[in-house]
């Protein structure tokens, strides 16, 4: 490699306008995802369908699992280029659905198709990664993946709130997709180059079941899991949640990298750290503003901006990372996900102690969030980075499909069983405290989890690694 090879970097003129469409998707899809945490109640109180609101999350959720997971086998296929214009189309379809119901089954319907659209969009921006920047700028563009996020999260919240109030939740859907459009423009044509070379790897085939059939299999599971969670203190609640683990057990395992389940060194174990940091993260967001404003007794808006903190704080954290990664050309990449997921435990343990010490809460809240931030900002660019070290060639499309798809499964399942937590401690009399309390345990217990585990992540070998059996 020459010198001038090593100063180019992801904004440089080879890289810059699918670095920018690359972002410009991820920031697109965040708006969406983000917004509609505040217009939710909005809606559906405009559509009379208050008894299915945690369906307009859980559709979305599901949909996603499904659509990461049968567009990385179409890629690995068919290439990117097709599979990226399909995950568009279906996007669009969502928001345009979304945008126009006149009924919440119809709205649900939307949401469906825009996670299944979402889902695949993501694995093949991964995959585009793999395969048009080298190993010393994937950080970076990982880097600037997550920074994606941190816009939406700062602004995306209040913003659906203010259009919904001033001209129409509806609004909310249409105003994507003309950021769509500009991504299009920008990645299609570095999309289309990558076609030749897809093809040209000619992947072997998969023998038996299909993968997209376990996949729709695992989301079928995941629905009567949640259901399930949702009524777990009555008997049939309990049955729902038995029956949807047994339905799951099979798909994951046929999904998941081989050794996953018994964390086995390398891909499994990284694609192990990073399901249980994730879903900490996310649910630890979830359910410290509900402690802050239920418990509490904070604004809506203080706990947004508390939140915004983390965003802020993971922003930092992964440009450092990228930094540290360029000068150790990836020599330190392991260490930095043990520093981040220990930093993370510090985290969940001020997150904690805001709702459990007197005094100094918002002090605390502030504090845990900087820490959570800053240690998955240190930690997902660079497990994103190892898991992709190991795909080998014509397996890089799963790759990225397994990290979609544990970035939507773990934390699905980590909020649901915390949800679990808090219908438990209604219907047994307890107060909101007891509830909240034990789903941010949980949470500390996942990241304990992921913290031990991350010692098992080592280097790719120069082959890669196999994620089949």
């Amino acid at each position: 490699m020459t010198a001038n090879q090593e100063k180019v970097g992801i904004f440089n003129p080879p890289y810059r306008a699918l670095t920018i469409g690359i972002i410009l998707a991820v920031t697109t899809v965040a708006f969406e995802g983000l917004a509609i945490t505040t217009i939710a109640p909005n809606v559906a109180q405009h559509l009379n369908g208050l008894h299915l609101y945690g369906w307009i999350f859980s559709a979305f959720l599901l949909s996603q699992i499904v659509g990461s997971m049968m567009i990385g086998q179409q890629i690995t296929k068919q290439g990117v280029y097709p599979s990226f214009l399909l995950a568009i189309l279906l996007f669009v379809i969502g928001l345009t659905v979304a945008a126009t119901s006149i009924h919440m089954f119809m709205l649900i319907a939307g949401r469906a198709f825009q996670g299944f659209g979402a889902g695949a969009m993501i694995t093949c921006v991964y995959y585009s990664i793999t395969l048009s920047y080298p190993d010393r700028l994937r950080t970076k563009i990982l880097a600037a993946f997550s920074s994606a996020y941190i816009l939406p999260a700062i602004i995306g919240p209040y913003a659906a709130g203010l259009l919904a109030e001033t001209l129409s939740w509806r609004v909310v859907f249409w105003i994507v997709l003309p950021l769509i459009g500009l991504a299009i423009f920008l990645t299609i044509p570095s999309f289309r180059q990558l076609q030749t070379r897809a093809r040209s790897s000619q992947p072997s085939s998969h023998k038996g079941f299909p993968k997209e059939g376990y996949a729709i299999i695992l989301t079928f599971g995941t629905g009567l899991l949640l259901s399930g969670l949702g009524w777990i203190t009555e008997w049939k609640g309990i049955v729902l949640t038995i029956a949807g683990i047994l339905l799951m057990v099979h798909p994951l395992r046929s999904l998941l990298p081989i050794g996953t389940f018994t964390v086995r060194k390398g891909l499994p174990a990284t694609i192990v750290t990073r399901g249980l940091y994730v879903a900490c993260y996310v649910a630890t967001e979830s359910y410290v503003v509900l402690a802050l404003t239920e418990v509490k007794g904070f604004s809506a808006d203080l706990a947004g901006l508390i939140v915004a903190a983390g965003a802020l704080s993971w922003s930092a954290a992964a440009w450092l990372q990228s930094k540290l990664d360029e000068r150790d050309r990836g020599a330190g990449r392991t260490k930095r996900v043990i520093t981040g997921t220990g930093i993370m435990i510090v985290g969940v343990v001020f997150v904690i102690a805001s709702i459990t010490l007197p005094g100094g809460v918002l002090g605390y809240a502030v504090i845990s969030q900087l820490f959570t931030g800053f240690g998955i900002g240190l930690a997902n660019p660079t497990t994103g980075a190892i898991a992709l070290q190991h795909a080998r060639a014509g397996e890089e499309g799963e790759v990225s499909a397994v990290i979609q798809f544990i970035d939507a499964f773990s934390p699905g399942i980590s909020i649901g069983v915390g949800g679990a937590f808090i219908a438990m401690s209604q219907t047994l009399q307890w107060d909101l405290f007891t509830g909240v309390l034990l789903a941010l345990s949980l949470q500390l217990l996942f990241m304990i989890g992921s913290f031990v585990i991350s010692f098992r992540i080592q280097k790719a070998a120069a082959t890669g690694t196999s994620i089949q059996g």
